[in-house]
């Protein structure tokens, strides 16, 4: 996945934003992130909010070519993003071309809402993602059991949108604009038996799943 998004970023060395907010700006995980960016030929920089912020959010996030969120508390980054303006300004980079990603919570905070374990052990739903995808989305579908039927649950009662797109772990959608146009992965993958994406839509009041393999289009 990533190194297909820094490939599209059309340049030699691409300007790579990390930014760990669901984790406190845990500074471990900021230290890994540096490691693959510039393995793979990147200028990396971040930005943090703790203790404050280390840079104008959308002068940082203008200037990069790829922002790549990290996981963990979705409900934090939200609250925080909006508290700093970190919302707008990643609004601003997407229409002005520059590549947004991430995992987990990093996939979460684009759509409209999804699930989310950031409140404790059961999952409760999130439903005030960035909504720059105007669809629901779900993460870590074939690791966690609740996942599943509560996604399902929540778009056949209408509180999260009519359509949605969930993921297995190790494999992200891809989106074009707010089209999702295919499957990647991180890894090799079987598309027929292994980690696969699925297209949620509510139709009557139920929901209508469908598999789409790795490598598959939309």
């Amino acid at each position: 996945m990533l190194i297909e998004a820094l490939s599209l970023t059309g340049v030699t060395r691409p300007r790579v934003c990390v930014m760990q907010t669901a984790l406190g700006d845990d500074l471990s995980s900021y230290a890994l992130d540096y490691e693959a960016f510039n393995a793979a030929g990147c200028d990396v920089t971040e930005l943090k909010l703790f203790p404050q912020p280390s840079a104008d959010p959308e002068e940082r996030l203008t200037t990069s070519d790829l922002v790549w969120v990290g996981g963990g508390s979705v409900a934090n980054l939200l609250t925080l993003w909006r508290l700093h303006g970190v919302d707008s300004a990643m609004r601003v980079a997407w229409e002005q071309g520059v590549i947004l990603g991430g995992v987990s919570a990093g996939s979460h905070c684009w759509h409209v809402g999804g699930t989310t374990d950031s409140y404790g052990p059961d999952l409760r739903p999130v439903v005030n993602g960035l909504g720059l995808l105007p669809y629901a989305n779900g993460v870590h579908y074939d690791s966690e059991a609740q996942r599943r039927p509560l996604l399902q649950r929540l778009v056949a009662e209408g509180q999260l949108p009519g359509v949605a797109y969930a993921t297995d772990d190790h494999v992200g959608v891809w989106y074009e604009g707010v089209d999702a146009i295919r499957v990647v992965a991180d890894t090799h993958v079987s598309p027929v038996d292994g980690p696969a994406a699925y297209v949620l839509a509510r139709e009557e009041g139920a929901v209508l799943e469908r598999r789409v393999g790795v490598g598959e289009r939309f």
